[in-house]
């Protein structure tokens, strides 16, 4: 089994490469920070024997995105499970050197992008890492931005999360008959160094009995790679290892079909039946 996990430099995403490697697959590390990839490579060496394969790549660039995408597709004649992990919050507003709001790439658009260039390779699972954030997004696909809306950082963040699950709904229809599936989870609010200037993770990480461990947060993403669970709930939201419900803009397929093409707009690439 190759595993392709993005944002795993760190926090989650570290935790489930060590935790899949431990079950014998083999994982390939991408992040940002070459030296903290490092590290989490170190730490999947010390269960499995051997150092993973490891790729750097900056989200707020599309056009790394895509040579990430190139590499991945050079290096490997079949990924038999993608997960699109990394993500950021800010409370700050700024925008990426294509023009994006930063989350709303970065969270979204990069992963979109990615999965729509190595999608002929996937074999397997499409796994998304989302939120119960989500469940407060008002996404608009016209104003992916919100440039004409108020703007909040939990707010974008929340619409960017709303993002995670849409295009799992939409992804899942589209590989429908395929043997390939998608969906997303919610890890849990996770004592890490993710939004840590924000009040809410200050809290998380300083007040005994508000957050769970990285290895508690890469619980449900592991299940969603190695359990038939994973398989069985094409486009599904899941929460502690199970289906979760959620409000109907976290699945509404209209909604998921728009909000597909406007990504496929904002990226450059065919939006395909």
């Amino acid at each position: 089994m190759i595993s392709v996990i993005t944002g795993a430099s760190a926090g989650i995403g570290a935790a489930a490469a060590v935790e899949l490697a431990r079950r014998g697959q083999q994982v390939v590390l991408v992040g940002r920070d070459p030296a903290k990839t490092a590290r989490a490579a170190d730490r999947v060496k010390a269960v499995s024997g051997t150092l993973p394969d490891t790729f750097t790549c900056d989200y707020t660039s599309l056009e790394d995105v895509r040579r990430l995408g190139a590499e991945l597709l050079s290096r490997y004649g079949r990924i038999d499970v993608l997960i699109n992990n990394a993500g950021v919050m800010t409370t700050e507003r700024t925008l990426t050197r294509d023009g994006h709001e930063t989350m709303i790439q970065v969270n979204h658009l990069a992963p979109f992008l990615l999965t729509s260039l190595l999608l002929e390779r996937v074999t397997g699972r499409v796994i998304t890492t989302s939120s119960r954030a989500g469940k407060t997004g008002r996404l608009d696909p016209a104003d992916l931005n919100r440039d004409r809306r108020r703007w909040s950082g939990w707010l974008q963040y929340g619409d960017s999360k709303q993002a995670n699950a849409l295009f799992t709904v939409e992804l899942a229809r589209r590989l429908s008959g395929t043997g390939v599936t998608a969906t997303c989870f919610h890890p849990g609010v996770i004592k890490t160094e993710f939004a840590a200037r924000t009040f809410m993770m200050w809290m998380v990480k300083n007040i005994p009995g508000m957050g769970q461990t990285a290895e508690q947060g890469a619980s449900t993403m592991v299940h969603l790679a190695t359990h038939p669970d994973g398989a069985a709930h094409p486009g599904r939201y899941f929460a502690a290892s199970a289906p979760a419900a959620v409000p109907r803009g976290m699945t509404d397929p209209a909604l998921a079909r728009s909000l597909w093409n406007a990504s496929a707009a904002a990226v450059g690439v065919p939006a395909g039946a």
